[in-house]
């Protein structure tokens, strides 16, 4: 048993890195949604922000841009040249996809400032391609409902994962370059 514990030493350290980091952050989120339910910014201040800043770049690019709070569900109509399009609920605030970008590049972790700025940097990056993502899906989904289904399901939620990935993929390689024997 010593004997696997030392061969899978590393494999060992992510998963419980990866695992516990995901586990700690999904947990104090919880907590934070749980004390935003009677927020002045519904659903929660994030979702509101989200939900602003999409519209403030809706009407930037040229379409009239509305959010309001949803009168049943913890959620932000957004109306696009008077047209109820969608609403934006805290899923789309992109808090869980930074959260998974963390516990990730925390499992990879080296020095502390190296992966505090990557995260920090990430993080950033993220959020602001989610703004834009909801900005481009909400103006698809204006010019062309019926692909409402391709589009929400399939295109935009690639986007922003397969972003996410290209982001671990800049962090393994930055690592790699540093303890690979042609870089010593």
């Amino acid at each position: 048993m010593k004997n696997l514990l030392v061969k899978y030493r590393s494999v060992i350290r992510f998963v419980l890195l990866f695992l516990g980091t995901y586990l700690v952050l999904t947990v104090l989120y919880s907590v934070y949604l749980n004390l935003s339910e009677e927020s002045i910014y519904p659903p929660d201040y994030i979702t509101h922000l989200v939900a602003k800043q999409s519209s403030t770049l809706l009407n930037g690019i040229g379409y009239h841009a509305v959010i309001v709070p949803h009168e049943a569900q913890p959620t932000m109509k957004l109306f696009v040249e008077g047209q109820y399009l969608a609403r934006i609920i805290e899923g789309c605030n992109a808090m869980s996809i930074i959260i998974l970008f963390i516990a990730f590049i925390i499992a990879f972790a080296e020095k502390r400032r190296k992966t505090a700025l990557f995260i920090f940097a990430g993080a950033v990056i993220i959020y602001a391609a989610n703004i834009v993502r909801i900005t481009l899906l909400a103006v698809a989904l204006y010019e062309y409902p019926n692909y409402e289904q391709v589009l929400h399901g399939v295109v935009f939620p690639g986007i922003i994962y397969g972003m996410v990935f290209m982001l671990w993929m800049l962090w393994v390689r930055m690592l790699s370059k540093k303890t690979s024997p042609a870089h010593e």
